[in-house]
């Protein structure tokens, strides 16, 4: 992997919302379509009010119908939490539930949050359940999930550190990851050098730009407005136009 981004660069990140973030990254990749790194199914953000969350990818698949599993591996868990313990942090848990859409048990609860947390976890994207929600939020470990449940059926790491799908996007572990509660971003490898500059440019140019426009449009007739909003609007495009090419 190239070099990661360093705690400021993550920090700061983090004072944008995921829109943003995704403003940012679509002048800096490669990538043919601007839907290839976003959940394209509905996700919930448990703990709105806990802001956006950034980190590295850590991924896992449980099967919480299946009894087999502690059977099979009962040195799992310990595996597990050595393999999440190793990757620098900040990490985020994004993990797939092999059952789903049938959801029969969580693999997020206070103990578990707390252990991972513990393990330099922020937080989770999951396509399964969570549950003990304001004790997680307690522990400060955010969660992306489908819905919230009671039990945890039979929660065991099944795999880890592999290619996850979740919410209709494809995950890999060590992809850099923005989510809020608009949704998450996955960050391709090849584009996290660049994003924080293009997403502090995209942010400034709107608000000297197509924002200030509409700020300062009171007063002004219908058409006076719209002619100083479109004037905005091809300042703006040329703006990036000049920075990102295109």
């Amino acid at each position: 992997m190239n070099r990661r981004l360093s705690d400021a660069e993550l920090l700061e990140l983090k004072r944008w919302n995921t829109p943003a973030a995704y403003n940012g990254w679509e002048q800096v990749t490669s990538r043919d379509s601007a839907a290839d790194c976003f959940n394209l199914e509905p996700v919930t953000d448990f703990m709105p009010h806990m802001g956006p969350m950034v980190g590295y990818a850590v991924t896992v698949q449980f099967e919480p119908s299946n009894s087999e599993h502690p059977r099979a591996n009962p040195e799992g868990w310990a595996d597990y939490r050595r393999y999440v313990a190793e990757v620098p942090g900040p990490k985020i848990v994004v993990l797939q539930d092999l059952d789903k859409p049938h959801t029969v048990g969580s693999f997020w609860g206070e103990v578990n949050s707390s252990i991972h947390r513990a393990l330099g976890c922020v937080g989770t994207v999951t396509d399964g359940a969570i549950r003990d929600l304001d004790e997680m939020t307690d522990v400060g470990f955010k969660a992306l999930a489908r819905r919230l449940c009671v039990g945890h059926a039979h929660s065991f790491p099944v795999r880890w550190g592999c290619e996850v799908e979740v919410f209709g996007r494809t995950v890999q572990p060590g992809q850099l990851i923005h989510a809020d509660k608009h949704g998450f971003l996955v960050i391709p490898e090849e584009d996290q050098q660049g994003l924080l500059e293009a997403v502090r440019f995209m942010d400034s140019q709107e608000c000297r730009t197509t924002i200030a426009a509409t700020r300062a449009s009171a007063g002004k007739t219908s058409e006076q407005a719209v002619e100083a909003i479109n004037r905005a609007g091809a300042e703006f495009k040329a703006a990036v136009g000049r920075r990102f090419g295109g």
